[in-house]
């Protein structure tokens, strides 16, 4: 019987590339997340749902349990508008579950996003300038965590 070590090599390297999608995920592991799209006080109203996607593959001993890429949902709770007097606007999101294999596992967090405040300009003596309006955008890195273990299979 004759053995290629090219064929060998090969199926190391797939055994070694290809990450196993199951295991249990404790409660209260790390999410790291970012937006699917700019989430702007401009647009966003309480209630609203939100989008974001995970950023790393999240592994627990050694396997890939939530690949990165993986949605998740969030929900605008909180938000006010720019005002007068160098206000900025501001809003929270709750993180809500992240998705795997068909099935939401609920997650917990918090994040709150604001605008930067114009009071500099607001105490030069004009009351018409407001504060900035408050973004969050793809890319900008945001925590959140599993409420729950998570098990796939």
């Amino acid at each position: 019987m004759k053995i290629h070590i090219a064929s060998v090599m090969a199926m190391v390297a797939m055994s070694l590339s290809a990450p196993a999608y199951a295991g249990t995920l404790p409660a209260n592991t790390l999410v790291v997340v970012t937006p699917t799209a700019e989430i702007t006080s401009k647009v966003v109203r309480e209630g609203d749902a939100v989008a974001f996607q995970v950023v790393n593959d999240v592994v627990e001993n050694g396997a890939v349990i939530v690949p990165r890429g993986t949605p998740v949902k969030g929900t605008v709770t909180w938000r006010t508008g720019k005002g007068i007097v160098g206000k900025s606007a501001k809003f929270e999101v709750t993180f809500n579950s992240v998705s795997l294999k068909g099935r939401d596992w609920p997650l917990k967090g918090t994040i709150r996003q604001e605008g930067r405040g114009n009071t500099a300009g607001a105490l030069l003596g004009s009351m018409i300038i407001t504060g900035r309006s408050a973004i969050m955008t793809p890319g900008q890195l945001v925590n959140c965590f599993t409420a729950q273990d998570i098990v796939v299979e």
